[in-house]
């Protein structure tokens, strides 16, 4: 029987992935975002309103301060990206969002990548 195993082992041919052709990835707009006096729900409540924007991604940066401080956000950020082809669309919804909230919590800091 093990013999029979080895055969079947031997005889398989072995079938090699092919490599993906590689496709230019359209140019993106990211923005990353901080609002020193956001809270974590309010953080997660604009990216929730900035995903509803069709081709708009947005996702969290982790804290990067070494110290707690209950009165700081426990988040760094938030990272916003869309398709430099869906500018025209997507800009004027983002910017709309980020003013409603900007203007209930304090201003909005762009951060470095």
């Amino acid at each position: 029987m093990a013999d029979s195993i080895e055969q079947n082992r031997t005889s398989a041919k072995m079938v090699r992935p092919t490599p993906p052709t590689e496709v230019s990835a359209p140019e993106q707009v990211e923005y990353r975002l901080h609002s020193p006096q956001l809270p974590l729900a309010v953080y997660r409540e604009v990216a929730a309103h900035l995903r509803q924007i069709e081709g708009v991604n947005t996702g969290l940066l982790p804290q990067t301060s070494k110290e707690f401080d209950y009165l700081q956000s426990q988040v760094g950020g938030v990272w916003i990206r869309y398709a430099a082809d869906a500018a025209d669309q997507c800009q004027p919804q983002v910017e709309a969002v980020l003013t409603y909230y900007g203007d209930r919590y304090g201003q909005w800091e762009t951060l470095s990548k």
